[in-house]
């Protein structure tokens, strides 16, 4: 038997030939197969990895085990250029993430507000998760504004009145004020926060997505 030996020239023009056969079809025919071999550009790669702003949550912000609940405090606080993790702390204080929670004085809801705040702040429903957490937010923000940023003030004019904030000159000597303001500073790790625009608190609290 005769074998004829392959010529390494001619391999090397079909190896050439298949490449660029196979580069024609590639740009010229639509398929699984084509779409698999063909080059990703970098901004397709970008924009695969972009997480969408209206469902972004940090990792570092606390969670109530409610993914919807968590929506709407982020946007809550994205909103009012408060930090989220501050409302959080707010509201596990108040009410446990209880929608449905009510005080013996008459607050309600998550963020537990009084009929007053809630009229002022356009609150319709105090058990509408959405429309207490929105309202208590902008509340917090005024608060905040007043009191320049001090959280330990803010807090215990949310708990006990602005009013009361004024007339002892700081935190009331309230038993349940002073433990409301501990345990939620406590929680929230901060006393100060400042006050800045809805634009300038997604990068200062550090809510925007990052590849």
């Amino acid at each position: 038997m005769h074998f004829t030996p392959r010529k390494p020239l001619r391999s090397f023009k079909n190896v050439v030939f298949a490449v660029i056969a196979l580069f024609v079809v590639s740009n010229f025919i639509d398929s699984p197969f084509t779409r698999v071999l063909a080059p990703v550009s970098a901004m397709g790669v970008e924009a695969a990895n972009v997480v969408s702003l209206e469902d972004y949550i940090p990792a570092d912000v606390p969670t109530s085990g409610d993914p919807n609940l968590d929506l709407i405090i982020m946007h809550a606080g994205r909103a009012q250029g408060v930090d989220p993790r501050l409302i959080h702390a707010v509201i596990w204080q108040e009410s446990k993430y209880k929608p449905a929670a009510a005080s013996h004085a008459g607050a309600q809801g998550l963020m537990q507000l009084m009929p007053a705040a809630a009229e002022r702040f356009g609150c319709e429903d105090r058990n509408d998760a959405e429309q207490n957490v929105k309202a208590g937010t902008k509340y917090l923000r005024v608060l905040l504004k007043r009191f320049d940023g001090n959280v330990t003030l803010a807090l215990a004019a949310y708990n006990a009145g602005e009013g009361n904030v004024d007339k002892y000159e700081g935190v009331p000597p309230f038993g349940e004020t002073q433990a409301y303001v501990r345990i939620i500073t406590g929680r929230y790790g901060k006393n100060y926060h400042p006050v800045l625009t809805p634009e300038e608190s997604l990068s200062y609290f550090n809510l925007l997505p990052t590849n």
